[in-house]
């Protein structure tokens, strides 16, 4: 590809093709900002994948559309990829991310819902799509401008609180809403100035009837799908993509690893003076953090004592069962100093898997600790780091501001969140619990339903009598309601 033809790439989101000598399409795909995007499949190669590299081998020219906005992007990348179906794109994708949404029209009250397998069932299919986060989060925000429903609604049903947001179209006809999802359809499709020009023409038709109040919500209307423009459904991700790559190559050649680490496990433990001791495992994959395969543990005995708690941990995680139900881990990091790491590795070699890495990041002075790997000292030097020898550990020093750094801290900080946020929920319950355990006439079926009613005795002692009555009936709500009163 040219260089001055690079030089010319805009700054606006949009989608690009990339063709052949032939001038075949071959991959499509869509930008936050154009310049960036197709500009880094032209830059240093070390960090693609083989894929990626056959790819960028065969580009002969790239040609792209501007956008209004990444939403519309998002949609007219999809819309691109059925029309040309580039062989690069199926070779690359991950099946597991596509995405297609679903709205059966012919419902009365239809229904806006996503699924990966679509069927022969009469409803309309949009899609696939090849970034489901994305997808997802456009829709969240079209759906301010036009509301739909999640599931179908039950007929005499109270509203929730997506009817009180705006979320759900309260107050329309069958007729209207549908009218209404039309035009999200057309928004999907790409008719975006149409329906833009159509929503104008109906605010000046209600204005000229004095119909001031329909005139503002379709002002309010045109004005958020401009406001789209603005939003950011996946630049995010793309400025991450990049990071993520030279973190795991830099992980890679700094640990001598056999392979880029596409999976890395982080793990922390949780408890107050070795009550409710909780452990989490959070995964990222490919330098993300994928929160379908986190996992929480509960120490099955109870110690004031971090380097048993992190031992007994991962002595369940590294089983046999769950290595072959979850997966085996290229890189795990423990969140803590080197008596965390030592707990870790002693279990890791008792079940005889000396193979998977360990490292842990310390948290004062951020630095990077193992004790088995054999580390690249010029990989480190490049990287601005040093090491110190302590005993049998090493001890990495590198800048806060390098990738890997920044990949370590996301994960050791979501872990740490997620052992918390654990903690936190048992702590709760147990208080609660403790507290009507007290209550005479009280059983563990009642505790159980005022728990996950209320949450906690603070919010059930501000409930009314009549409140608790719902929950467990009068005659018990009036052995309740005294006694928290007294509290």
């Amino acid at each position: 590809m040219q260089s001055d033809k690079l030089k010319n790439l805009p700054r606006n989101p949009g989608v690009y093709f990339h063709k052949d000598k032939n001038g075949e399409i071959i991959y499509v795909g869509k930008a936050a900002v154009l310049k960036n995007r197709v500009r880094q499949y032209f830059q240093n190669q070390r960090n693609m994948d083989v894929k990626t590299r056959a790819l960028v081998a065969e580009i002969a020219d790239t040609d792209w559309v501007e956008t209004d906005s990444e939403i519309d992007a998002l949609f007219l990348e999809s819309e691109m990829i059925k029309r040309y179906m580039p062989r690069f794109n199926i070779l690359l994708r991950d099946d597991k991310s596509l995405i297609f949404v679903r709205i059966d029209m012919k419902n009365k009250w239809p229904f806006v819902g996503f699924t990966r397998n679509p069927i022969d069932d009469g409803a309309e299919y949009f899609g696939p799509y090849y970034n489901g986060f994305a997808v997802k989060k456009a829709l969240r925000y079209l759906r301010k401008i036009f509301p739909y429903y999640l599931k179908a609604p039950k007929e005499n049903s109270r509203p929730d609180l997506d009817s009180h947001l705006g979320l759900n179209p309260v107050g329309m006809t069958s007729a209207e809403y549908k009218t209404n999802l039309k035009k999200l359809i057309g928004y999907i499709k790409g008719n975006r100035k149409s329906i833009v020009k159509d929503l104008e023409m109906e605010m000046k038709k209600a204005a000229a009837c004095q119909d001031f109040e329909l005139a503002a919500r379709l002002r309010n209307k045109v004005r958020s799908l401009g406001e789209l423009q603005r939003r950011v459904m996946f630049g995010d991700k793309e400025f991450l993509d990049i990071s993520k790559d030279h973190a795991l190559c830099d992980l890679m050649d700094l640990f001598n690893l056999p392979v880029i680490p596409a999976r890395i496990e982080g793990y922390d433990i949780s408890h107050m003076g070795g009550t409710n001791v909780v452990a989490s495992m959070v995964v990222f994959k490919n330098g993300t953090s994928d929160r379908g395969e986190y996992r929480k543990f509960k120490t099955k005995i109870e110690h004031n004592d971090d380097f048993y708690n992190m031992n007994e941990t991962l002595a369940r995680r590294l089983s046999e069962k769950n290595l072959k139900n979850w997966g085996r881990p290229d890189l795990i990091l423990i969140d803590g100093g080197k008596g965390q790491l030592e707990a870790a590795l002693k279990v890791r070699n008792e079940l005889g898997q000396n193979n998977i890495p360990f490292i842990s990041l310390a948290k004062r002075e951020e630095q990077i600790i193992v004790k088995d790997l054999m580390i690249d000292k010029d990989k480190l030097s490049k990287l601005g780091g040093s090491l110190d020898e302590e005993g049998n550990f090493s001890v990495i020093n590198l800048p806060n501001s390098t990738h890997v750094v920044k990949l370590l801290q996301r994960i050791r900080d979501e872990s740490h969140r997620f052992a918390v946020s654990y903690h936190t929920v048992l702590k709760r319950a147990k208080q609660t619990s403790s507290v009507l355990d007290e209550i005479p006439g009280v059983g563990a079926k009642t505790r159980s339903k005022l728990i996950k009613k209320f949450g906690s005795v603070r919010s059930l002692k501000a409930a009314s009598e009549a409140e608790i009555a719902n929950v467990v009936g009068k005659a018990k709500a009036k052995l309740v309601f005294n006694y928290v009163q007294t509290l």
